[in-house]
């Protein structure tokens, strides 16, 4: 079953401003995400969203796979890279039910999702992006 409509931003839209918003990021943080793959696909595997707990493949737009740099050991070392995955389809659902604009909705997860490769959880995410409002 296809979702695809008419003039929805492709594949690629979102990788452009993905790594647009990966640019913006500071040094410091850009340089501890360059072996991170980024990945756009339309939805979230059923496995994935088992991995946090959903159901609906309407509701995850991104996701981290990977072990957090605080959690990372040279003496164990994860057999896949870290990955930040875009999900399509709902973030154009949430475009379109906010309003808010594609790039500003992109950065947001995607730095979200960044966040938990330096090993914040949600609730410090949440904490943080509070304080900067």
């Amino acid at each position: 079953m296809s979702y695809e409509r008419a003039g929805d931003p492709d594949i690629a839209t979102f990788e452009r401003l993905a790594d647009a918003a990966l640019r913006r990021l500071p040094a410091k943080f850009r340089e501890q995400l360059v072996d991170v793959a980024l990945r756009v696909v339309d939805f979230a595997t059923p496995e994935q969203l088992a991995a946090v707990d959903l159901d609906d493949k309407w509701e995850l737009s991104g996701l981290y796979e990977g072990v957090p740099l605080p959690e990372q050991s040279q003496w164990d070392p994860s057999e896949m890279p870290p990955r930040i995955w875009l999900f399509r389809m709902p973030l154009i659902a949430e475009w379109e039910e906010t309003g808010v604009d594609l790039a500003d909705l992109v950065t947001h997860v995607v730095v979200h999702e960044a966040g938990h490769h330096f090993g914040f959880s949600d609730d410090d995410m949440h904490a943080l992006e509070d304080e900067a409002d």
